[in-house]
């Protein structure tokens, strides 16, 4: 198993790491440990008491939720946290249980895991601290907000277009702007329960990007072949 510090490089790569005070992110990667999923496993569910920060440095998770009554319930897959997102961050603030449920979602899915209590205690002491982890979770709050106003402004194709391109981009999260993700782990079944689309719908939607040459479709992948082209569709 890597130690923590073995990840800096990967940690660097993510705008929030890159710009914390030399101190903070020193004290994170003191603190950390690594932890290792396997596909499907539970990090954690909804209700659960707040276990600290996370960084994802391999794989992906899954945040997710189940809504509705009982016999009308429906799964729902809010966002898919790839290399290097940091989360968790919302329980540290108000100490109260988890929101959604969090699952590995590929293969040796690599996490470095940041306590809640000692990181609590080195915030009690270094109180100008809190700012940065404020960031954290203000940038969430601004693309949720986006997120939202997608899916109640945006046509079909443009959301689904928009959102693909949203994550090649990493979410606009990596420190190199000009970086992108050519290939997108996400099935069709996945992208429908994002977007709260029928699989039918998406299908249709991918196979005229597709016919566009924008993306290529394959089995458990969408793979981005003219990303500006995408992102302008999306509109």
């Amino acid at each position: 198993m890597t130690s923590p510090a073995d990840h800096l490089p990967t940690l660097r790569s993510g705008r929030w790491f890159a710009a914390l005070p030399p101190g903070l992110a020193q004290a994170l990667i003191d603190m950390a440990e690594t932890r290792s999923l396997a596909t499907g496993e539970a990090l954690f569910l909804r209700g659960n008491a707040p276990c600290g920060l996370y960084a994802v440095v391999r794989g992906a998770i899954d945040i997710s939720g189940v809504g509705g009554q009982s016999d009308k319930a429906r799964a729902s897959l809010l966002t898919r946290l790839e290399v290097p997102a940091w989360f968790g961050e919302i329980a540290l603030f108000d100490g109260s249980v988890r929101t959604h449920d969090a699952h590995a979602a590929t293969p040796g899915t690599l996490l470095l895991h940041v306590p809640q209590e000692p990181l609590l205690a080195h915030l009690a002491r270094h109180p100008q601290h809190w700012h940065a982890l404020a960031l954290l979770l203000t940038d969430k709050l601004r693309t949720a907000l986006v997120a939202l106003e997608e899916m109640a402004l945006l046509p079909a194709p443009q959301r689904v277009a928009w959102r693909l391109a949203l994550m090649a981009e990493g979410y606009g999260q990596w420190t190199d702007g000009a970086r992108s993700r050519r290939v997108i782990a996400l099935s069709q079944e996945e992208l429908s329960l994002m977007l709260a689309l029928s699989r039918q719908t998406i299908n249709q939607i991918l196979q005229d990007l597709q016919a566009r040459g924008l993306l290529q479709v394959h089995r458990g992948e969408i793979e981005v072949c003219d990303l500006p082209a995408l992102r302008a569709a999306g509109g």
